[in-house]
């Protein structure tokens, strides 16, 4: 494999540096560019700048030359227009970060889109995207912009995706995400179950709707070395892969997974939608679950996960344990109405 010069925009944060240290693993030259806020992986250059306003460090970044440019917070297809811009005739092949929400399910789960269930699971080749630009009904955008500064009010992945593949003169490749988890995760996946079980609760009411709901997830750092695969070989040119794991538990089994790695042998009692207080209540129509296929980036690739679930599970719930959310979370805690709605279950 030959040494590569790789730019990576966001690649100090909770996926890009997943991104960067698989990539010095492998002696590729790595440059990240950030905002300068974290430090970076060791062994990885910097260039400090704004993503949302790239241009202004078009100079520096162009001077890089790098032979792939990789950019994992992408946000809008006014950013990745501007992303060609700023590299075109300067690098030889973008990388982008987009995510599994660009599929019609995603707006079938959030009742943003009429119409019936979309079959399983979803493929790039076939499966429908979107119809309505808009990811996530409006307020749920704002909450994750307190959590994510990079994501813009125009937040959607399917914009980015066509200006990233539509452009003739500078080649691209598209990994579609799925729920990333892991220490460091932002949004503190499994951090709901793993407060419940630290603060000594023995029953914990889940919603019954949402415990068959099944959704593609993947562990940080195999994620990241999926991503890496598609930088390391021209072969992806021109192509969009899903990166998850290939199997895809319940909401059920999951929390049951994270329970079982804190040793606790309490219940999760499933509890109807109308007797679980608001913050508990299934978030869309669960009867739409986003189970994407795989297996072209496994095939094509050679990628295969290096990290058991048992063991990346394990890792991530220590440090939920360890380093709890400070500042905004969206999580809601209220025991009196969860013994309330345990009382009520039967």
């Amino acid at each position: 494999m030959s040494r590569t010069c790789v730019l990576v925009i966001g690649g100090s944060g909770f996926i890009g540096s997943q991104i960067t240290r698989e990539l010095i693993r492998h002696d590729h030259q790595v440059t990240v560019f950030h905002r300068g806020r974290t430090a970076i992986p060791s062994g990885a250059r910097e260039i400090v700048g704004d993503r949302r306003r790239l241009t202004e460090s078009e100079h520096n970044l162009r001077a890089l030359a790098p032979d792939i440019v990789v950019d994992v917070v992408l946000s809008s297809g006014t950013q990745a227009c501007e992303l060609m811009d700023v590299f075109r005739g300067h690098t030889r092949r973008i990388v982008a970060v987009s995510s599994m929400d660009v599929y019609r399910a995603c707006g079938v789960t959030h009742r943003l889109e009429e119409g019936s269930l979309e079959p399983l699971p979803l493929r790039v080749e076939t499966s429908a995207l979107r119809t309505r630009l808009q990811t996530y009904p409006k307020a749920q955008v704002q909450m994750l912009q307190q959590i994510f500064g990079w994501l813009d009010d125009e937040y959607d992945k399917i914009p980015v995706e066509h200006a990233i593949l539509g452009d003739t003169k500078l080649p691209g490749t598209v990994l579609r995400l799925p729920m990333v988890y892991g220490p460091r995760d932002p949004l503190h996946r499994f951090y709901p179950i793993v407060k419940r079980i630290v603060d000594g609760r023995r029953g914990i009411p889940f919603p019954a709707d949402m415990a068959q709901w099944r959704a593609t997830k993947g562990y940080v750092e195999d994620v990241g070395a999926a991503i890496v695969a598609a930088i390391v070989t021209d072969r992806a040119t021109g192509r969009i892969y899903n990166v998850g794991e290939a199997d895809t538990l319940t909401e059920l089994e999951w929390a049951q997974q994270v329970a079982r790695a804190l040793g606790w042998d309490g219940e999760f009692k499933l509890v109807p939608d109308d007797r679980l207080p608001a913050h508990l209540r299934a978030p869309g129509n669960t009867a739409q679950h986003w189970i994407g296929d795989t297996s072209p980036i496994r095939e094509e690739l050679g990628f295969r996960e290096t990290m058991t679930r048992e063991n990346a599970i394990r890792r991530t719930v220590e440090w939920e344990r360890d380093n709890p959310p400070t500042g905004f979370t969206p999580y809601e805690v209220d025991y009196a109405a969860e013994d309330e709605a345990l009382r009520n279950a039967n």
